[in-house]
């Protein structure tokens, strides 16, 4: 492991994980939203609680609807059906 993953500035309650949060999610090119949704999944029983779990969940809605958004299924659509003419 890195030195930068050994370092923790502004806490602790990261320390005490096998692997940072931010080593697994910087590794594995994670997009942004899925990163902060592992972030607050992982610390919430050492700091924020039930509002980590929200942000959580707030994060994962995010990368839904940048995801599986019902204009982005509409665009798909069309862009399928301008490709069978």
């Amino acid at each position: 492991m890195s030195d930068v993953y050994k370092k923790q500035v502004g806490g602790s309650h990261y320390q005490s994980m096998v692997i940072q949060p931010s080593e697994f999610i910087n590794k594995n090119n994670l997009p942004f939203a899925e990163g902060n949704a592992i972030k607050y999944l992982c610390r919430h029983k050492q700091k924020g609680q039930k509002k980590d779990l929200e942000k959580a969940i707030h994060y994962c809605q995010m990368a839904i609807d940048r995801d599986y958004s019902e204009k982005k299924d509409f665009l798909e659509e069309a862009e399928k059906e301008k490709k069978k003419v």
